[in-house]
């Protein structure tokens, strides 16, 4: 089976906000995304445009989190802010490790992705084949 090629056009159709970056940054971030989901024959997700669209929210959520989206392109900061002030301006992030809710729940993209891959992290029984 084939694997998923990157369309920026068809990315930057489904996610407008990312017209301004460099396509060349957006198939980075879509081989990165390849690292949470396989893009291999072996993938989970069989469905060639299903797993389009799952790496796609993918490739916007670390680019999100690159700074992609960001007027001057700098990283946003990872994790939830744990505490804040306001003289002399400080804050403190708790750290999300990626792959885990806490990290994908920092964008829209994330989380729409952890939630549609809900049924990868189920637990499947496989049996072993009995020889006759």
């Amino acid at each position: 089976m084939p694997s998923v090629v990157f369309d920026p056009g068809v990315f930057q159709a489904r996610y407008p906000e990312f017209l301004n970056v460099d396509t060349r940054l957006l198939s980075e971030y879509f081989t990165e995304a390849t690292l949470y989901l396989s893009n291999a024959d072996n993938s989970p997700v069989q469905d060639l445009t299903r797993r389009a669209m799952l790496l796609n929210m993918l490739t916007a959520h670390i680019g999100a989190l690159g700074g992609a989206l960001r007027p001057d392109g700098t990283p946003a900061p990872v994790g939830r802010v744990s505490q804040g002030s306001q003289g002399s301006v400080s804050a403190s992030f708790e750290y999300k490790t990626p792959g885990t809710h806490s990290w994908f729940s920092q964008t829209q993209y994330g989380a729409a992705f952890w939630q549609a891959t809900l049924n990868l992290r189920r637990f499947q029984y496989v049996a072993r084949p009995t020889v006759y």
